[in-house]
């Protein structure tokens, strides 16, 4: 019996690969050599779009009726000014010179890459523009997140490109592309790049940017001693106060691991860390889809679990957001009940 969803995967992976090749370019172009005005946040924007542009391109070429969640929109790069026409140029070339790169691992020619694949400006337009679906419960839906972990990025840190399959409201395909992020965590200054891959019911795998070196992922279990919590860089994005608390009432001793991005989700798969706490540091804000479609399905297809901070699932099919999920707590299946009470009681204190 053939797998399921194998071109779905093999697509994501390709897609993801290219626009992780993109990122590092613009990064190395327009980040590292600083040919911009230093706080100039076009390298961003360039990157968004652009990768946005090509993994879109790439998805209506294989599956033209599937519907597309993205972050960004092309609305303001259709408006003629001397400014945003630089922008828009610089658009097109990047993600021209990322579709028209020489065909890898698993790629194919009919995804529209490879050498001729050019698109012309309203083309990779349109391609971004097709991320404007607002989501729902019943249908075939990708999420993209072309550049989660912006400060990452622009420190040269981790940044993460994000894809999902959802079909009706459960994540099926999950694809996060990491480009410098080690390979091995222990050895900072090794080989850098991985992607983390999962299909739902087919498990979990780890390879590098190429395509090689695939590695199944199973989440180590639940150890006190060395067990460190994986959170963001940003105070901002997520409660440190709340995670020390957790920490304190869980007995645990190591100091987290602190990260922009999804990243976070690959180096808990592999055992880097042993939880993932996202606690919302203000009053109404919802999370977007995007940015934990991949990592939940890369969670429990690793062995572990994904809930709110109730305990409740996430609920992929309200849309662009997680509606009334609060809080994200990831772990290995044999500690989710223990972290899931230390945060309900740091919750209830609070």
């Amino acid at each position: 019996m053939s797998l399921a969803y194998i071109t779905e995967k093999q697509l994501a992976i390709s897609a993801v690969r290219r626009a992780c090749l993109l990122t590092s370019s613009v990064f190395n172009k327009l980040v590292k050599n600083e040919t911009l005005v230093k706080g100039d946040k076009s390298p961003v924007t360039v990157a968004d779009y652009s990768a946005q542009a090509v993994i879109s391109t790439m998805l209506h070429r294989a599956y033209p009726n599937d519907l597309i969640v993205g972050e960004e929109d092309a609305s303001d790069l259709r408006t003629e000014t001397d400014s945003l026409s630089s922008l828009r140029n610089r658009i097109v070339e990047l993600a021209n010179e990322a579709l028209t790169a020489e065909l890898g691992i698993g790629d194919i020619a009919e995804w529209g890459i490879g050498p001729g694949s050019e698109q012309n400006a309203n083309q990779l337009l349109d391609a971004i523009d097709r991320g404007s679906y607002e989501g729902g419960r019943s249908g075939r839906m990708w999420t993209i997140d072309p550049i989660d972990g912006t400060k990452g990025f622009l420190r040269g840190e981790q940044y993460a490109v994000c894809l999902a399959l959802i079909v009706d409201a459960q994540v099926q395909v999950g694809v996060l592309g990491c480009p410098n992020l080690p390979w091995d965590w222990l050895k900072p200054d090794g080989d850098k790049g991985c992607l983390f891959v999962a299909v739902r019911g087919q498990g979990a795998q780890q390879m590098k940017l190429s395509g090689a070196d695939s590695a199944p992922l199973t989440m180590p279990p639940y150890t006190p001693s060395t067990f460190s919590f994986l959170e963001s860089v940003e105070a901002a994005h997520s409660s440190h106060s709340t995670t020390s608390q957790i920490s304190r009432i869980m007995g645990l001793t190591q100091s987290p691991i602190r990260m922009d991005s999804q990243a976070k989700y690959g180096c808990l798969v592999r055992g880097d860390g042993g939880a993932y706490v996202r606690m919302p540091t203000g009053v109404g804000y919802q999370e977007k889809i995007w940015d934990h479609a991949t990592g939940s399905l890369l969670v429990t297809e690793s062995g572990g679990i994904i809930t709110d901070s109730r305990g409740l699932p996430l609920d992929f099919g309200l849309g662009r957001t997680l509606g009334e999920n609060y809080g994200i707590i990831a772990t290995v299946s044999d500690a989710h009940a223990k972290l899931l009470d230390a945060v309900q009681r740091v919750v209830k204190e609070d």
